[in-house]
């Protein structure tokens, strides 16, 4: 496939009726190719995490589509159904809470590996220890309870768990704003590794610091509404927009001439 992986055209999420109506995001369009990572940047409440679950299927869009290899990711009524089921992963930004606090890492991924592997218990745990070790989680570490790991290391056996699907896309939303600036660089360049082996990434934050290392496009959203986007580096020494200029205006050492 030479086209984007994802695409999503028009979208719009619409919460309540009447007069408590509530327009979370207003006909924005994304695309995402094979081995691209593509940021989401704004602040809170700005609607950009909402995107984000719409493109992973956990939220029916009010109107517009989202693509997967040029399908409707619904089938039936249901997001990502059969083959497609595996294909897009999500990273949250509590791993706290979307990790089962009774069982350990291991098995929160081996769960994950035979959901979409099915084989032996010993297959699973082998494949499970070797995920947890590409993402920097010891044999010893993954033995232990969620309350046991640090926050860097619940984020960690998060993002493995996501790959025991082994997708072509992560939607990563504010993965390092729960953890340490030490643990969000090496998961940064955890990320920085999957890239490299092929997989797509859609990063969700409102660190722009993390969205400039990381990806190679950038899309600002305010107010449900995509008012810039671009390639991060013309976006970030260029912005068109005076939000977009706002927000870099708001990085720490960081300063962009006023423009008229």
């Amino acid at each position: 496939m030479t086209g984007p992986l994802v695409v999503a055209r028009s979208v719009n999420v619409v919460f309540g009726s009447g007069g408590g109506m509530v327009h979370a995001v207003k006909d924005a369009s994304l695309s995402v190719s094979a081995g691209e990572a593509v940021g989401i940047v704004g602040e809170s409440g700005s609607g950009k995490s909402t995107f984000a679950r719409v493109l992973a299927g956990l939220q029916r869009p009010t109107s517009g589509e989202v693509l997967f290899s040029d399908e409707s990711i619904y089938t039936k009524g249901k997001a990502y159904r059969g083959d497609k089921r595996r294909e897009v992963q999500m990273v949250f930004q509590d791993p706290y809470g979307s990790l089962n606090p009774r069982i350990t890492a291991l098995s929160a991924v081996s769960e994950a590996v035979k959901l979409y592997n099915p084989g032996s218990r010993s297959d699973a745990q082998e494949q499970s220890l070797a995920l947890l070790a590409r993402m920097g989680v010891s044999e010893k570490d993954s033995r232990k309870k969620p309350r046991q790991l640090s926050g860097g290391q619940r984020q960690r056996v998060s993002v493995a768990r996501a790959l025991s699907a082994n997708p072509s896309v992560l939607l990563a939303d504010e993965p390092t704003s729960a953890i340490d600036q030490s643990a969000q660089a090496q998961l940064l360049n955890l990320f920085r590794g999957l890239l490299d082996d092929g997989l797509s990434i859609v990063l969700v934050s409102h660190d722009l610091g993390v969205i400039r290392y990381l990806t190679s496009r950038v899309y600002v959203m305010k107010n449900g509404v995509f008012l810039e986007e671009g390639p991060t580096g013309e976006v970030f020494d260029n912005p068109q927009n005076e939000y977009t200029r706002t927000l870099i205006n708001s990085i720490p050492g960081r300063h962009v001439a006023d423009r008229t």
